[in-house]
Parts: structure tokens; sequence; C-alpha cells
């Protein structure tokens, strides 16, 4: 039986960043994946690098992690395609201009640049959004990637570091330092990282929850675009935990492309398109966009993205010892990979965290729990 200081299982990006974040601590890792690395869940999502201030720790964990990707930038190679585009929170309306200045206030405390644009300022930053907008917020630092490159960098970082990626079985069992394959294989380690994204299968008490997501690329259109944009309802309805509903969320890709989203369903566990799904998403994006219209959408695919009770990633031990999570962040998994590595390696050699860990812990699922009993 072969033994690891770590196992983890899923080489999605964070699994990936966490198997590189252990080989740099000198730590004897395995990463079993049963298929193509980065191939489900990071492969379904944008790649928007951002700071979100849904809550404190929200907020403390995103900025964190963007931090850490712009120590990464100088190694990141070019099919990772990092660009520092930042995020504008489109305000329709005086009503939302004033979450604009909340917003621009709460990111000042943290240390978040950011900027406030009127009417004027957002047209012309953005000349293809409606007239009639109110006005926006600039976070200037926020930035877009491609994820199955980036976590392909952290896997390739981590195999030359002495990783070993056990590739071509999934994990059927896993327990006290055991993880057994499909195939009758076992594996020892003194500790098993869970990193399958919304595949809670291995653990299937854990409150987790799939959220079904659609995404559309178009042809290239070069300059339509410059920043992510994102509409401030955009946070309503990512608060939504039962019923579907779509936000403008729009990205410029290296390539020229436009990659448009977002929804949200809960309870639909078929990856097929939801062509009503579909239809809504992008009449809400062609209402802020109207140019959108006259543009060609060349492909269009649906993810699975995991969420937890209270919008926070599992990050940390669970009640058997030898059992560690790295799961859980919904939209933000692209975001909050480097992040996470580093908060789950921390606990892993008992160092002092970069930020507060505890609202990341398991731990408070149970006192959730006892608390709402």
């Amino acid at each position: 039986m072969r033994g690891f200081d770590v196992l983890i299982l899923g080489a999605g990006i964070v699994g990936c960043a966490c198997a590189l974040e252990c080989v740099r601590a000198g730590l004897r890792v395995g990463i079993v994946e049963r298929d193509v690395p980065g191939g489900a869940t990071t492969a379904a999502g944008m790649g928007h690098i951002v700071v979100m201030d849904d809550s404190p720790a929200q907020l403390a964990l995103t900025r964190y992690s963007r931090s850490l990707w712009q120590e990464l930038l100088p190694h990141l190679p070019v099919g990772v395609e990092y660009e520092r585009r930042g995020t504008v929170w489109v305000a329709a309306d005086d009503e939302e201009m004033g979450e604009v200045h909340a917003k621009r206030k709460t990111y000042a405390l943290a240390g978040v640049e950011s900027e406030v644009l009127d009417a004027r300022a957002l047209a012309a930053a953005e000349p293809n959004l409606r007239a009639g907008l109110a006005g926006g917020l600039l976070v200037l630092d926020d930035a877009v990637i491609y994820p199955p490159t980036a976590a392909a960098f952290f896997l390739h970082e981590a195999v030359r570091g002495g990783a070993v990626l056990l590739r071509g079985q999934g994990a059927d069992h896993i327990g006290k330092g055991i993880v057994t394959l499909r195939d009758g294989t076992t594996y020892a380690a003194d500790r098993i990282v869970v990193a399958t994204g919304a595949d809670i299968a291995l653990l299937p008490s854990l409150p987790i929850q799939k959220r079904k997501g659609h995404l559309l690329i178009t042809d290239r259109y070069p300059g339509f675009l410059h920043h992510q944009l994102v509409e401030l309802g955009y946070l309503k309805s990512a608060h939504q935990i039962s019923s579907d509903s779509v936000a403008f969320n729009i990205q410029p890709r290296l390539t020229g492309q436009l990659l448009i989203g977002s929804s949200r369903q809960y309870g639909n566990e078929n990856p097929g398109i939801d062509q009503r799904i579909l239809r809504s998403m992008l009449e809400r994006a062609r209402s802020y966009m109207p140019a959108l219209a006259g543009i060609s959408g060349i492909r269009a695919w649906t993810g699975f993205r995991a969420a937890t009770p209270d919008k926070l990633p599992l990050i940390g031990p669970t009640d058997d010892p030898t059992i560690f999570l790295a799961m859980g962040f919904e939209g933000l998994g692209i975001t909050n990979a480097p992040g996470a590595a580093r908060l789950l390696v921390d606990g892993l050699l008992g160092r002092v965290p970069g930020i507060d860990a505890t609202p990341f812990l398991p731990s408070r699922i149970a006192l959730m729990e006892t608390k709402h009993a």
C-alpha cells in the first residue's frame, strides 16, 4: 500500500492549488482524479478573479486570494490569460447608486481600491451599455483568467515538485487515513483532502447543494467590451437558494470573445441546456447591452457549483481527523483557490493563517444545525 503525507481527491483548480501548496510545504502528495484534470466544475466557470463583499468572511477570503493571484502573476504562463480588466458593478437607477456608494465604502475599509463612475463615466468606459444607466463601481484590480489552464499550471508545478497524479480511477471509500479506489486499489495518507467540487458522493451528509449555471461564449468581437460587467442585481439573485434566477454578467476574453452569464438553478441536476433559462439569461444581457442582439454565439454549456447554507466554503478538518475539506465554493472557486489552499495547509501544519480561518471551518455547520434546532 503506497503512502502519502497528503492525498488530494479531485484535480480541479482548488485541488491542484492545494497540491501545489502542500508540495511547497515539503509534503509527499498524491492527487486522485478519475477524469480530465480541471475538466468538470473548473471548466464550467467564468474565470473571474473578484473581491466580493456579501459577508465580512467572504470579503476577507476573496481579497486575500486575489492578492495571492497577484503574487503568482509573474509565474503564470501566457495560456492562463490573466488580464487585469477590473469589474464594473453596474447601477441601473438611483437606488442602486446608493448601493454603489455603500459598496465603495466597504471596499475602502478593507483596503480594496475602487472608484465610483457616474452615468457619463460609465458610458465612456463601456459605450455598448444602454443609455440611461445611473453609473457603477469600478473595482480596479479584479481580473479574468482561463480556468482550465490555471488548474493545469498548479498541477504541473505540483508534479514538478514531486506530487504524484493518480489518474483514471475515482475514490470509492475514504476514512481513517485510507482511500480505496473503485478498482480496489488502496492508498494510505496522514491526511485526505476532499476537493471534489459539487460531487459529495464520498461524504453524502455534507450540507452542499448543487447549483446549475449556464454560460454562452460568442464569436470574436475585439474592442466590444473592456471590463467584466456585473449588474448590482446579481447580488440579490445570488442569495436565492430555491428559485431560478438570471443576472447580467459579461466578461471579455483575450481572444476577443465575450463570455455571457449568468443563471442559477437549484434542484435541477440535468446537465443539458435549459432553453428557457438560456433565453432568459440572454434577454437579460441584451437589456443592458442592446448591441448583443447582433452578436453570434458559438457555444453554450452548463456546470454545477457547490453551495453551502451560509455561502462560505468548507476548509479544514472533519470529525475524522484524517479527512479535510476544500469544498463548497459555489461561484468563487476560481477566485478562492490559492487562498483556500494556503488556509488548508496552514491548518495541516499548525501555522498561523494569513486571515482568520474560523468562518470556513467545517465544524461551524454542526454549530449552525444546533443553533437552528
